[in-house]
């Protein structure tokens, strides 16, 4: 087996340790660095993603999978951005002003960089003004809303009216989740998607990017 057939292995069996190895080498043997991100750890994030929604991959499956295509991402990101490669799409993503819940948000954030996608993470209890200042500085096509607890959703809505009222709205897609989070109330809210599991938003994000592509 080669050594980038290998990373999508390690990515797949979670082995960070493996996949940084795997990832030095063929860096080392002149691999070419979007190959294999296009190649093989976005396809193994792919499947990984499959097999949660299949119920053969569980949480702790996917956060370790996530581990080690990070593990291999940061070392291929300098590769990427010296060479002028563009990601699948950038999103800032956090967790609302008042609620401190960060472990499904952080595990989203993964997929999505496992999905080729450029994440920007500030973290929980984040107001609307960071939100705002995250995507003047970062050019985000994306905003991604988290919240785990009822009492912070209307926070989500808070947000998404301040977009608005900066006047960014127009320009970005906004996607939102958590534990009460229901597709109606993303509607409700005036949000772009909904997304119920870190696996899913990987998906959401892509088909949000192409509908701001198309449109």
């Amino acid at each position: 087996m080669s050594e980038p057939s290998r990373l999508y292995q390690a990515i797949l069996e979670g082995n960070a340790k493996d996949a940084l190895a795997i990832t030095q080498q063929a860096l080392a043997e002149g691999a070419n660095a979007l190959e294999l991100v296009n190649g093989h750890m976005i396809p193994a994030m792919d499947e990984v993603g499959r097999r949660f929604e299949n119920e053969d991959y569980f949480v702790p499956e996917l956060l370790l999978s996530a581990r080690a295509m990070k593990a291999a991402l940061d070392l291929i990101r300098p590769q990427l951005a010296s060479s002028g490669a563009q990601p699948a799409g950038r999103v800032v993503i956090g967790t609302v002003k008042g609620d401190l819940h960060d472990i499904g948000k952080n595990l989203v954030a993964s997929m999505l960089e496992g999905g080729g996608f450029e994440v920007h993470d500030l973290g929980a209890d984040v107001p609307p003004e960071k939100f705002i200042e995250a995507v003047r500085t970062t050019g985000a096509d994306i905003v991604a809303l988290s919240a785990l607890l009822t009492v912070t959703m209307p926070a989500m809505r808070t947000t998404i009216e301040a977009l608005s009222q900066a006047g960014l709205r127009d320009r970005i897609k906004v996607m939102v989740g958590g534990a009460p989070v229901t597709d109606q109330y993303a509607r409700e809210i005036g949000a772009d998607g909904y997304s119920e599991n870190a696996s899913a938003a990987v998906a959401l994000a892509r088909r949000l990017m192409a509908a701001r592509t198309a449109a």
